[in-house]
């Protein structure tokens, strides 16, 4: 009985000595990580106070530019200028102080004391403490996220251009609509367009540039197709009632437009800005670029089958495209009108040009 009672404490006490000594070790272990991670948000806090001081004097470029312009249009005199760039500058100084001082006291936070997690965010609103049997947590609710600085001058913005409409085709000793249909014939134009002013202190002009996707479309009338002989590209009659045919040319283009009209000057004290919004504006101008595929279309039926035909091939298109363009419209809308220069098909005893008309909308 004595011999089973001392192996019993026996494993007993080597059981408390393993738990003891995972224990220090764990402990140990949790010390490591949490003096490297103590570390690691320091060395991101000292990284933060240069980001602060450059932040800071961008802010303060934008406002000296700002009381700059002033001073060139003669809304204030040297001496007003010299003391609002004092004044914008000792404010600036006096932001770098004040927030680098708030880093530097999470830093005595993180350097003092035990905590699980530190928030990095510069603008601390409340520091908040409890006592835990690991230590003393910390917690700091975030304030004001970092500030992105404006562009003092955005000369130039980005848009995304669509239009659509109808198409159709002046035809040599033909009227518009007797070879193709009206409505069934249309466009689509898809587009990335950069707008930028062409004077420094007015927005009456501006340059308007970039590529667009044009997709024209002809649906020949009476069960008539596109037929090609060598050289020749001609509407010839199809064997069979023909439910759909469609004729598209896509073309690949670079679009450049003067675009008059007025716009609103909105002025802020780091920046100002050129709206167009809800103001008349007109566009003229052209494009160019290259016809980069052909297709046919054509539905019908065939002993009792439906039948779907696509056709690509060159059919003897023009491989350079080019036209003239214009809109006018309000705002983001404008009625708009294309015509290209070249003919459809290249060296055929009867010319075509296409032309285009309808909506266009810029999404800026």
């Amino acid at each position: 009985m004595n011999t089973i009672t001392k192996q019993v404490v026996l494993i007993f006490l080597c059981l408390i000595a393993n738990t003891i000594s995972a224990q220090e070790q764990q402990q140990d272990s949790i010390i490591t990580d949490n003096h490297t991670f103590k570390r690691m948000q320091i060395s991101k806090l000292e990284k933060l106070k240069d980001q602060i001081q450059t932040e800071e004097r961008e802010f303060l470029k934008s406002e000296v530019e700002a009381i700059n312009i002033r001073l060139e249009k003669k809304e204030i005199t040297q001496f007003e200028a010299d003391k609002l760039k004092q004044e914008a500058a000792q404010k600036r100084a006096a932001n770098i102080e004040d927030r680098i001082a708030i880093i530097d006291t999470k830093i005595a936070l993180i350097e003092r004391n035990e905590y699980k997690q530190v928030d990095l965010d510069e603008g601390t609103e409340e520091l908040a403490f409890s006592v835990g049997k690991d230590g003393l947590y910390i917690n700091i609710r975030p304030g004001e996220k970092k500030r992105k600085t404006p562009k003092f001058d955005k000369r130039t913005t980005t848009d995304l251009v669509f239009a659509i409409g109808i198409n159709n085709a002046f035809i040599d000793g033909e009227s518009i609509g007797d070879s193709y249909s009206v409505l069934g014939s249309g466009f689509v134009e898809l587009g990335l367009a950069w707008k930028t002013r062409v004077f420094q202190n007015s927005n009456a002009v501006r340059l308007k540039y970039g590529f667009s996707f044009q997709w024209n479309k002809f649906s020949p009338k009476d069960d008539r197709y596109f037929v090609q002989d060598g050289n020749t590209t001609m509407l010839d009659q199809f064997p069979s009632d023909l439910r759909e045919s469609e004729f598209r040319v896509t073309n690949l283009v670079v679009p450049i437009h003067f675009e008059f009209g007025p716009s609103k000057k909105i002025e802020k004290k780091t920046y100002f800005r050129y709206s167009t919004r809800k103001q008349f504006k007109i566009g003229i101008g052209g494009y160019a670029g290259f016809n980069i595929g052909t297709q046919q279309k054509l539905r019908f039926k065939e002993d009792g089958d439906r039948v779907k035909q696509k056709i690509k091939r060159n059919y003897n298109t023009s491989d350079f495209v080019y036209g003239l363009s214009t809109y006018i419209g309000v705002g983001n809308t404008s009625l708009y009108f294309k015509y290209d220069l070249n003919t459809v098909f290249k060296d055929q005893v009867t010319d075509q040009n296409n032309v285009s008309l309808g909506l266009r909308f810029d999404f800026d």
